[in-house]
């Protein structure tokens, strides 16, 4: 049986990513593994903005809103499962696969989309390239924000 110490959870702060949750704390807790809450300051969508100190009010803003989207999760977590939160900078595929080096982390466990719209899709598309490139497992859950009920569905996990 595959035993795993550190499961790294992806999250935007949205309702969806607590769908995935729910998974990543059921397999901590059945392998006594902590969570590591991971949001990702993602900046570069916003280079454009014509002045340098709006761009900083941005990434600003966007480090509150991870805090408080990692916040969530130390919130939303059993009192018998540690989590460590943590919030970085860059391309979100590439700081989550670098996140979750075999030496830090044995598993990844996230949604297949999050928020609504653009950052949906956005979304969708870091979790493909989390599966392609992770060097560890990737249990993806299936969140339809339309379908979130109190019956989890099943999860596919994706071996790369």
């Amino acid at each position: 049986m595959t035993m795993y110490d550190c499961i790294l959870v992806p999250t935007d702060g949205s309702r969806e990513v607590e769908h995935a949750l729910e998974y990543a704390f059921d397999l901590a807790r059945l392998h006594d593994a902590t969570i590591r809450a991971l949001y990702v300051v993602n900046v570069a969508g916003y280079s454009g903005l014509p002045m340098e100190a709006a761009l900083e009010g941005v990434s600003d803003a966007l480090r509150d809103e991870g805090k408080s989207a990692v916040g969530r999760v130390e919130e939303l977590a059993p009192d018998d499962i540690p989590v460590e939160t943590e919030v970085l900078e860059g391309a979100p595929s590439r700081v989550i696969v670098d996140a979750a080096d075999p030496a830090e982390c044995d598993l990844i466990v996230m949604g297949t989309h999050g928020r609504g719209g653009i950052d949906r899709l956005l979304l969708g598309s870091v979790t493909e390239r989390v599966v392609r490139q992770a060097s560890v497992p990737v249990l993806t859950v299936q969140v339809d924000p339309d379908e979130i009920d109190d019956q989890p569905e099943e999860p596919q996990v994706a071996v790369e």
